[in-house]
């Protein structure tokens, strides 16, 4: 608009290459043509400053925004879904509300957004519960209310085996198995060279809207990038990851919600203290259930515990060769940044309500464990 408003609003001073004694000849004519010629400068310049207003009302109706026809006045009415693609930018999700009847013009959603950029930034895939006709301000809004997502999506809880979630994507999406499996040799899977070719752990546990055409590896890398994400929210250095994955899953298979952070310095004073009552030997319960793959039992068995498995943490110093299971955001969270105390144990007294006691001593904890123990007898087919 710039150049347009030089050229017809500017009113200074022209030359153009006429010399001033052209100009005073024509101001000497001009003062002798009298009254008559001053009303038809009048009328003329009326002509033109009509043709400009007419024109520029024109042109402005042709910028994006210059509308003042380009939202409806809501609030809408009926109901419509409208899916909001992975990776759409403001425009592209403005399009796919006009094409739903929900808004008038992109450029009315456009602008909404541009003026929230953190909350546009925030809009997630997923199918969205929308009206027709409803102001731009208002679709905005409705976007970033959680409440509004229609849940078609995939859900991997917290905890999850590789193979579990194979299984669980499989029946979303009528992906075979077997491609998930193949998918973990492909040169296009996006796992960071610090998992040494390993996925397990780094399949983050959430709900996903793929694509109806996401292939297995495309799948698996979107859950991939979730949990790099999650590791640098947590402030987790990258020589850190594997290790930090790796503690999160022990962190998830032993810990219920209060106690994740405790669980997580426990992991840590025990990986410290090689000279200590457990000679840093984690004893963690859930690495032998991921050595035979098996769930539902809340403690393990002499014969068990006696597995010659790199991840057997009872027979085997330090941590395990890497993650257990898929853990989730708090479990990251926690193993990233434990809780402070001296605490060498925790036992689950009760493993209906999740009751957790921790202890620094020995004796203090095998307390601890007499309470399981008698939990187990009532309980014996849990156990």
């Amino acid at each position: 608009m710039n150049q347009l408003d030089d050229d017809i609003f500017d009113d200074g001073p022209r030359e153009h290459g006429h010399t001033r004694r052209q100009r005073r000849s024509k101001e000497a004519r001009s003062s002798r043509s009298g009254g008559a010629g001053c009303l038809a400068m009048v009328i003329a310049a009326a002509v033109v400053v009509g043709a400009v207003f007419f024109a520029f009302g024109s042109l402005r109706s042709m910028i994006p925004g210059g509308s003042e026809d380009k939202d409806f006045e809501g609030p809408g009415h009926g109901k419509v879904e409208v899916e909001v693609a992975s990776g759409q930018a403001g425009s592209e999700i403005g399009e796919t509300l006009v094409e739903a009847g929900v808004i008038k013009s992109t450029s009315s959603f456009t602008e909404v957004a541009a003026t929230q950029p953190d909350k546009a930034a925030s809009i997630q895939p997923g199918t969205y519960a929308m009206l027709k006709e409803m102001k731009a301000a208002d679709a905005f809004d409705r976007l970033l209310d959680p409440k509004n997502r229609v849940a078609k999506g995939i859900t991997i809880p917290e905890g999850l085996w590789r193979s579990e979630i194979y299984t669980k994507l499989s029946e979303g999406t009528d992906v075979p198995v077997a491609d998930y499996e193949k998918a973990e040799k492909s040169a296009q899977l996006k796992l960071p060279d610090e998992a040494e070719g390993d996925l397990e752990g780094w399949l983050f546990p959430s709900t996903y809207e793929f694509d109806k055409d996401a292939t297995a590896v495309e799948q698996l890398n979107e859950m991939i990038s979730m949990t790099t994400k999650e590791l640098e929210k947590a402030g987790v250095e990258r020589a850190d990851w594997e290790r930090t994955l790796t503690i999160a899953s022990i962190v998830e298979g032993e810990a219920g919600a209060a106690d994740r952070g405790k669980v997580a310095r426990v992991i840590e004073n025990r990986l410290k203290d090689v000279g200590g009552p457990t000679v840093g030997m984690l004893n963690m319960d859930s690495t032998v259930h991921y050595v035979f793959q098996e769930r539902g039992k809340a403690g393990t068995t002499d014969e068990m515990r006696n597995s010659d498995s790199p991840y057997n943490t009872y027979k085997h110093t330090g941590l395990p060769p890497g993650p257990i299971n898929n853990p989730g955001a708090e479990a990251i969270k926690a193993a990233g940044n434990p809780d402070e105390g001296d605490w060498l144990f925790f036992v689950t007294v009760d493993p209906d309500t999740g009751e957790t006691k921790f202890a620094e001593t020995q004796r203090e904890h095998d307390n601890n464990v007499k309470e399981f123990e008698q939990w187990c007898a009532e309980n014996q087919d849990r156990c």
